[in-house]
């Protein structure tokens, strides 16, 4: 297993267990198979392990497993605040000591702000004593280390990067992404900042293994280094020495095993311009599915009223490429559950983010073609419970 340092000097290994999706036996957890897979990994030199409040059953499942066999202090937690369930300090508190006794530890090493969106949703958790209580946390060691999770532009990313001296972040990022969500941009730009970076999603959750064109799957296929694809999207990040560690949520042990094993070979620098073009190539057969062709780079914005174009886009372009449902997630992610709200739906058609695109997109009646297609009735609902949500 190779091995990456953190802001402090602790050696993370470069993959990490992402604890969303274990097997699953009529509806449950199967303890027997997780608690396989883990030791597997434990055993394999994987030491970082990612989960959350709101993933159902998964802290508890992690707890009573590392408690089983003698290994909390082997390794690290990493587990997430559902900051959009939180209305006050006393509530804060409460959910916190829920979620130590859930993950039978008292300390948690790498605790996130779950899915922090903007600037706005931060100032709000300041007015309920965030600040104070993460410090109060950190002297007493009930918390290692402070980040968070994004999903949203890079702007904004970089935004909250400057909001609060973090000790680390996560972000979405994958070849598909490097120019969407965070970005490259800033992947780089927390890195600058000295911060580590954990990826999520290096495969789109399985969509560039198990939904890639024709044409995507004959690229790698016709390429004389032979890797899978999951193999080359690995190896695409981990080529990066600005990537810290890169999640994945192993749910069967070849997976397991075959990631290890990649996680295991790999150097910083590996690939090199002929691998850079090949995957480029497969980028190309992926976006030719796709409605629109922006490229996020960010040229358009700010919009006057507040739209999240790259973001509206990517979901758009997400829609058609790989499902209607993960189009929707995206939209929903990046632009219903901000404090204000980013939709298509904001456009006043004033044109002026279309004096400054370099792909010279209608970008006023592709915001509409977005807006049919993804505010239906399913976005409006959430877009009003989380209004609903942020009133109380």
């Amino acid at each position: 297993m190779n091995y990456r340092t953190d802001k402090y000097g602790n050696q993370i290994s470069i993959l990490g267990f992402g604890c969303m999706r274990f097997p699953q036996t009529l509806g449950k957890i199967n303890m027997e198979e997780t608690e396989r897979e883990i030791l597997s990994a434990f055993n394999s030199g994987v030491n970082y392990y990612d989960t959350a409040y709101v993933y159902p059953g998964s802290e508890t499942a992690i707890g009573e497993i590392f408690e089983r066999n003698h290994i909390r202090e082997k390794l690290y937690i990493a587990t997430k605040l559902p900051h959009y369930l939180i209305k006050s300090k006393e509530g804060l508190e409460k959910l916190f000591s829920e979620q130590l006794r859930r993950l039978k530890t008292d300390y948690i090493d790498y605790y996130l702000m779950h899915m922090l969106s903007d600037i706005d949703t931060w100032e709000r958790l300041k007015t309920l004593g965030i600040l104070e209580w993460i410090e109060s946390k950190k002297a007493t060691g009930a918390i290692r280390q402070i980040g968070f999770s994004y999903h949203g532009n890079s702007d904004m990313f970089c935004k909250l990067v400057d909001a609060y001296d973090w000790d680390f972040c996560q972000i979405q990022y994958n070849y598909m992404d490097e120019h969407s969500q965070a970005g490259r941009k800033g992947l780089n730009y927390a890195h600058d900042k000295g911060l580590p970076v954990i990826i999520m999603e290096p495969l789109r959750g399985g969509k560039l293994v198990n939904r890639l064109p024709d044409k995507a799957k004959r690229i790698f296929n016709d390429y004389p280094v032979k890797h899978t694809p999951a193999q080359w999207a690995f190896r695409w990040l981990w080529n990066q020495p600005e990537v810290t560690c890169v999640l994945s949520g192993m749910n069967s042990d070849e997976m397991v095993k075959d990631n290890i094993n990649t996680a295991s070979t790999v150097s910083v620098g590996e690939l090199g311009p002929d691998e850079e073009a090949m995957l480029k190539n497969v980028v190309g057969a992926i976006n030719s599915k796709m409605k629109v062709g922006c490229t996020g780079c960010g040229y358009c914005m700010p919009c006057p009223k507040n739209v999240d174009i790259p973001g509206t886009f990517s979901a758009y372009n997400r829609r058609y490429s790989e499902s209607k449902f993960w189009g929707l997630v995206d939209y929903t992610m990046c632009t219903a559950l901000r404090k204000t709200p980013t939709s298509a739906s904001n456009c006043i058609e004033c044109g002026k983010c279309e004096k400054h695109c370099p792909q010279g997109i209608e970008i006023r009646k592709e915001l509409k073609n977005a807006r049919k297609e993804l505010e239906g009735p399913l976005y409006k609902m959430a877009r009003k419970i989380n209004k609903w949500l942020k009133a109380f």
